[in-house]
């Protein structure tokens, strides 16, 4: 591990103490550290700071700071170049992030002396195709969204799996998840909980108008096929919850496995299902 890359939410507060003395502890192991444009900002380095897409191609792995929110957004950014992020939550429910704060340092001297390993998530790919063309064609980690504005009427959407026709869905939007999507807006919706070295995909309906209309596990080969029936004026594709476009009646939204794969580094071997009784159960302590 020579070079590590900085991405830093800055909207989670003030970190830039903790940041810079892993920077400075980094450095004093000579091991090099570069930073994306808002990591720079934040440590008043704006001269050092490049693109994260750039940052991918120049280090080694990237440390991420923030919540699972801007883990997805650096995933899908640095994607194609198969360079390994990790995360130190700034936030509260952590599902993807690796590491606490309190835990920086050990964790830290651990990943230096090289006691790490990678996981890999499968990705979606969405293409949107408009009178014949493709004019949008993006990847994520957890789900590919089609759904309504502000709107309080349905929208009204035809789906198809392989070219074989599904059904007709009215319903507040349609949601194609992954496995790692599966714990995020998918299980909201009341889709299953999918372990992630599992491959599939799931289509899940969002509060739809007909019972009928139920959560849908499919291969991970599969192509999903999204048309947009003439109905409200507002309806948008939504990657992650953070990329959006808008859509058209007739535009057709085709979800299918991504070629590339998130790639996570891992310090210590922490079970799916351990992971997920302690975030389902902060979750819930929440509400109550």
């Amino acid at each position: 591990m020579n070079t590590i890359g900085l991405v830093v939410n800055s909207n989670k507060g003030d970190v830039s103490d903790p940041v810079g003395k892993v920077v400075s502890w980094l450095t004093e192991q000579n091991i090099r550290v570069l930073f994306n444009q808002e990591s720079a900002a934040l440590l008043g380095r704006r001269g050092e700071g490049m693109s994260t897409r750039n940052l991918a191609e120049k280090c080694d792995c990237i440390m991420v700071w923030g919540g699972d929110g801007t883990l997805l957004n650096c995933a899908r950014q640095t994607a194609s170049t198969g360079t390994p992020i990790f995360g130190v939550n700034l936030g509260r429910l952590g599902f993807l992030t690796e590491i606490d704060i309190p835990d920086l340092r050990e964790k830290m001297q651990a990943l230096i002396a090289g006691h790490y390993y990678i996981e890999e998530r499968m990705m979606l790919e969405a293409a949107v195709i408009r009178d014949g063309e493709i004019i949008d064609n993006s990847v994520c980690l957890n789900d590919a969204v089609v759904s309504k504005g502000a709107s309080f009427r349905m929208v009204r959407l035809n789906i198809k799996v392989n070219e074989e026709f599904v059904g007709e869905f009215s319903a507040d939007g349609v949601i194609i998840a992954s496995p790692t999507g599966s714990t995020a807006y998918s299980l909201s919706a009341g889709g299953p909980i999918v372990s992630p070295e599992v491959h599939v995909m799931l289509i899940t309906p969002i509060s739809p108008h007909s019972l009928s209309n139920r959560p849908i596990v499919i291969s991970p080969d599969s192509e999903v096929e999204i048309q947009v029936l003439p109905c409200v004026d507002d309806v948008r594709l939504n990657l992650d919850g953070q990329y959006g476009f808008p859509l058209k009646a007739g535009d057709r939204v085709l979800v299918k496995k991504a070629p590339v794969k998130a790639r996570f580094l891992k310090i210590q071997k922490t079970g799916f299902y351990e992971v997920l009784r302690e975030k389902l159960k902060e979750w819930q302590s929440g509400l109550d």
